[in-house]
């Protein structure tokens, strides 16, 4: 660390004032390209968490890479100043800028389980980063357990000697966190920690966060589509879309009274957990670079638009303590709109689309799951509950026959179903599909979207190309994609985007049973409900039974009319929705309650 980074970060330890501050950044595509964020400004006070929220594609992970002098393959950082305890990190030569990475500046990444080394043991990885920054850090074998400790893991050698796949996904995510805040950066940059962990996994990991943000004064910036999650933890809020920041201010004001109408378009898609609510999505999609237009790149999505946004870019108004961009802010901010309750579908009792029971399960020997009974009545949704490791996905396998080391029973319309998918009958493996939790690695990288739909329709179905091709442009509005995405490849999508395709693929050879997987744990709020939406409106129309897998509880409340709660392999508890969620009897199920992650204001 340089002199005068040194001597910056102990002036702002000592006054405690703004620890970083961003002024106009601006990341570009190539020499010449289009903008991908523009006009990107704020601050974090030392000990304080900024929320930075938005859908996929809307730049939050660019701003998060920019703030360690970083961007992505094909772009660049084109203008702006990122000042951290004064020093300006962009002004830094690339030698400076490697040695305040990790030093100063932390980075704690979504998937923890590829950003660790597999081929090395934990305990090495974390004195690694110790010893790469030993004048910052101090003495490694002496750190080693102390920030082990900090993030709720006993450093017993047998811990130590593990490798990353020897852990649970939360053990890891605490392992990353130990390596970002080992060296006591000024800033830790968090890009989604708690996607895909269960509830209270998730809330150990933002208590720790928070604990630590404020013993050691750290600032920090979280990136995250949650907005519940976002809302328990941060001071601040702002909301990206397209590229900018429009809308920004307290956590508190934001999420009581949101103005820009994007923002309450986000609000209003997240899931009560008191309430079962509809979720109202934002209906279309967000413009991508070098197609955003000339006036408010939000205007073909918003309900409050006039003439004037189609031209003219909204300059920041100041209203209720926040900055937004929107012509008529002061207009918006007086009307107040209204949620409506769940309709719940009728459900047809005594006949059961799937029924399990007494199923056991083992991997190499040791149990997953340990005699479950489970039914599935025909159109209704039954979510299967419960936190990492509890067997939720194991039983999903078992139903759909890609797991076939189980004994027991599992019928589907009340003829018993052969353990392997290979023995069952090709009209049966058509009307049970699956949607994976992972469309990272659940998408042939080497197809594009409509041969990767397509496929699914020429194994399962008769039709001709011609209606083929008609239902997959029909399957791709469904699910809220547009037809210009038919010759992508996946890593030409976002997350959420390669999700949405993973769906439409279950759904385009119409299935009577549907196993959702966490479908909706890597999705934006407005998209997860727009598929929870579309996922009701199928169950009512086509009478489709589903088998819905998730950590959500608060999502639970609005698709699902039974919940299943599973712990160590076996059911804990199970029942109608509202009586696992407001009356829970299990003492393992009240403390899965009492960990959702609420939207406060």
């Amino acid at each position: 660390m340089s002199e005068p980074v040194r001597e910056a970060r102990g002036a702002s330890e000592r006054t405690n004032t703004v620890r970083l501050k961003v002024t106009g950044l601006e990341v570009r595509l190539g020499r010449s390209g289009p903008d991908v964020v523009r006009d990107v400004s704020f601050a974090v006070q030392a000990g304080e968490v900024l929320g930075l929220v938005g859908e996929s594609g809307s730049g939050k992970t660019t701003v998060a890479l920019a703030l360690l002098g970083h961007a992505r393959r094909g772009l660049r950082i084109a203008a702006g100043q990122i000042l951290l305890d004064g020093i300006d990190l962009l002004a830094l030569s690339p030698r400076e800028l490697r040695a305040a990475r990790g030093a100063r500046v932390s980075y704690v990444p979504q998937d923890p389980s590829s950003a660790l080394n597999p081929a090395l043991r934990v305990g090495n990885q974390v004195r690694e980063v110790l010893r790469v920054h030993a004048e910052t850090a101090g003495e490694a074998t002496d750190r080693v357990s102390e920030v082990l400790r900090e993030v709720s893991l006993d450093p017993t050698p047998e811990l130590l000697r593990r490798y990353p796949h020897q852990l649970s996904g939360g053990q890891q995510q605490r392992i990353a966190l130990a390596m970002a805040f080992a060296c006591r950066p000024s800033l830790i940059v968090l890009d989604e920690p708690t996607t895909g962990l269960d509830v209270s996994t998730q809330r150990h990991v933002l208590d720790t966060v928070r604990s630590l943000c404020d013993a050691y004064r750290v600032a920090a910036v979280y990136v995250s589509h949650d907005l519940a999650v976002v809302s328990e933890l941060v001071s601040d809020v702002a909301v990206m879309y397209a590229g900018r920041v429009v809308e920004i201010g307290p956590a508190a004001a934001l999420f009581r009274e949101p103005v820009h109408p994007y923002t309450r378009g986000l609000i209003g898609a997240v899931p009560s957990h008191e309430r079962a609510e509809v979720l109202t999505g934002i209906d279309g999609q967000q413009p991508r670079p070098g197609r955003r237009g000339a006036g408010c790149s939000f205007a073909p999505r918003c309900d409050y638009a006039i003439g004037d946004c189609a031209t003219q870019v909204p300059a920041p108004v100041t209203t209720g303590g926040r900055a937004v961009r929107c012509l008529r802010a002061l207009e918006i901010q007086t009307i107040h709109p209204k949620r409506h309750p769940v309709t719940r579908p009728f459900t047809v009792t005594g006949l059961a689309a799937l029924s399990v029971r007494g199923v056991t399960a083992s991997y190499s020997g040791t149990a997953a799951l340990t005699g479950v009974d489970l039914e599935v009545p025909l159109r209704t949704c039954v979510a299967v509950v419960g936190e990492s490791g509890s067997g939720k996905t194991t039983l999903a396998r078992c139903v759909a026959g890609l797991h076939s080391a189980w004994t027991g029973e599992i019928a589907f319309h009340g003829a018993p179903l052969p353990g392997a998918a290979r023995q069952r009958d090709k009209d049966v493996l058509r009307r049970i599909q699956y949607i994976f939790q992972n469309p990272y690695t659940s998408l042939n990288p080497r197809k594009t979207v409509f041969q990767i739909i397509d496929q699914q329709l020429q194994q399962f179905t008769s039709l001709s190309r011609h209606d083929r091709t008609a239902r997959v442009f029909g399957v791709l509005e469904d699910v809220s994609l547009g037809a210009d995405l038919l010759s992508c490849y996946p890593d030409q999508l976002s997350g959420g985007e390669r999700q949405r395709v993973a769906i439409a693929r279950a759904l385009v050879v119409e299935p009577d049973v549907l196993i959702c997987d966490e479908v909706t744990s890597s999705l934006d709020v407005s998209v997860q409900a727009i598929i929870v939406e579309l996922l009701r409106r199928i169950q009512a129309e086509r009478h489709l039974a589903m088998m819905f897998i998730t950590h959500n509880l608060a999502l639970v409340r609005s698709i699902a009319q039974f919940a299943v709660v599973l712990r160590q392999g076996a059911v804990t508890e199970a029942g109608p929705v509202e009586q696992i969620l407001e009356r829970p009897a299990d003492p393992y199920t009240r403390r899965l309650v009492t960990d959702v992650p609420k939207l406060t204001a």
